[in-house]
């Protein structure tokens, strides 16, 4: 971290929650680093906040718990939050502040990066048009996943979205190319962090993951720092050593909920739900941070993952993030009560960047168009289900049974996968293929008829595979 000037205040004026008011500050700056030394001997660490002429808020990291204006002494640096960053992060365990949790020494690097970061300039943005496969056949197929891109995943209280986060990190790949995960975890239980761990721990070992936890006993100021680590070391294994990352975001509601505690914590005028006004600039302000630069290797892809609260879309957290990113993955209570996993509502979901990353050259020839025939074929059967609820299944014509029966495969040959199950792009889109059959041919505009005869060439007896278009 950069160093701190030799003068150290003493007007702490007032303790409020995680803030602390200092009075008589010259030439201190905003979002400077600051350094705080208890009359125990104790040394904690904050971040200026706001700035108005000789006052300074900082907001501590380790909350003010315990401290007393009397006896601390602050001292400030001259520069933004810096910390070190290398491959020296790979393979470590780390709290939200980004302190060691598993007993090796301290993170070191090379150099140092600004924790604030920088957005990219757009005229050197390369756009995403490669996919980063996960392992989880309904994002693979239906919501591909593209280098560059940020996709939330949007889930509830008590759906498993945790679960699908951590499988994700653990099966993500690019195709042979350099790749590493950071994950961060925000508010988590340590039942939770427990699991992250374990559930990692193969991808660690391997110094493929950067893992830092912040757990809900750990002070809320903690938590709008740690995404914000996790993107500074994303940034410099993606632009400077080439690598492709995928930063996975857990919980970004429980994010928010910090930002607005500190944003009440300071007295600010509250906007939707209590929560600041600038809440859509601050989530921008993560999100935007992934991407491609042009003449650089690497790239930065993010998975935030965010629940609704009461499973409410129009909530101000899952409704600013519609705005900011390029889709979204949608999990179903539905789908879960009927104990399918992944339980993901592919009605709702929506990749805006797969056709870029999908495809002859990238996937496989046969994919988009596979995908476009699945969704419609499944939007039909929602709407034959809601029909066979008001006039009874007798009622309904044989196409119509045969897309009920189109639904139900879809769950339980498709969609239904283990927690720890890697399914690879070829098996996923020959289930699509397999659940798409089960229709009859006249109701399969959108796939092209020479996908059908190079579907049945490859099923042949001479043929060594028996999926469409595969790679030879």
């Amino acid at each position: 971290m950069s160093e701190l000037t030799h003068i150290e205040y003493t007007g702490v004026r007032e303790l409020r929650g995680p803030l602390v008011v200092v009075e008589g500050v010259r030439g201190v700056g905003w979002d400077a680093f600051a350094t705080l030394s208890l009359a125990s001997g104790e040394r904690r660490h904050g971040l200026v906040l706001e700035v108005d002429r000789d006052l300074a808020v900082v907001q501590v990291l380790q909350d003010t718990t315990g401290m007393d204006r009397i006896g601390t002494r602050i001292a400030f640096s001259a520069t933004p939050l810096r910390i070190p960053v290398g491959i020296g992060w790979l393979g470590r365990v780390c709290n939200g502040r980004g302190e060691p949790a598993d007993g090796g020494p301290p993170v070191l690097g090379g150099t140092y990066a600004a924790v604030g970061g920088a957005p990219i300039n757009p005229v050197r943005r390369e756009p995403p048009n490669e996919p980063v496969l996960t392992g989880v056949a309904a994002i693979d197929v239906l919501t591909t996943l593209v280098r560059g891109q940020k996709l939330p995943v949007f889930s509830a209280a008590g759906l498993p979205h945790l679960e699908l986060a951590v499988q994700i990190a653990a099966q993500a790949t690019c195709g042979g190319e350099a790749f590493a995960v950071v994950f961060a975890g925000m508010g988590l239980t340590h039942a939770d962090a427990a699991f992250v761990r374990s559930g990692l721990s193969e991808r660690s070992a391997a110094r493929e993951l950067v893992l830092l936890l912040n757990t809900a006993d750990d002070p809320v100021i903690e938590r709008l720092l740690t995404p914000r680590l996790a993107l500074t070391v994303a940034e410099y294994l993606a632009f400077t050593e080439g690598r492709h990352v995928l930063v996975v975001m857990t919980d970004m509601t429980s994010y928010s909920e910090a930002l607005r505690e500190v944003s009440a914590a300071r007295g600010e005028i509250p906007a939707r739900r209590a929560y600041p006004g600038y809440l859509y600039s601050d989530l921008a302000s993560l999100y935007e941070r992934c991407g491609r630069i042009r003449g650089r290797p690497g790239s930065v892809t993010v998975l935030p993952v965010l629940t609704m609260p009461a499973g409410d879309i129009t909530h101000p957290v899952p409704d600013l993030t519609g705005y900011i990113t390029e889709g979204q993955i949608v999990l179903s209570a539905e789908a879960h009560a009927a104990g399918t996993y992944p339980p993901v509502d592919p009605l709702a979901s929506l990749s805006r960047l797969m056709r870029k990353g999908a495809g002859a050259g990238r996937t496989r020839p046969d994919h988009p168009d596979v995908a476009a025939q699945l969704i419609a074929a499944l939007a039909r059967s929602r709407q034959v289900r809601e029909l066979a609820d008001l006039i009874g299944r007798s009622a309904l014509s044989p196409t119509d049974l045969t897309h009920l029966d189109l639904e139900n495969a879809f769950r339980q040959r498709f969609l239904a996968q283990a927690m720890d199950e890697n399914r690879s792009l070829e098996d996923s889109l020959g289930r699509a293929w397999d659940v798409l059959l089960t229709l009859p041919r006249s109701q399969l505009g959108m796939i092209p008829q020479e996908l059908f005869d190079v579907r049945e060439e490859s099923a042949s007896p001479r043929s060594g595979t028996d999926v469409p278009g595969a790679a030879t």
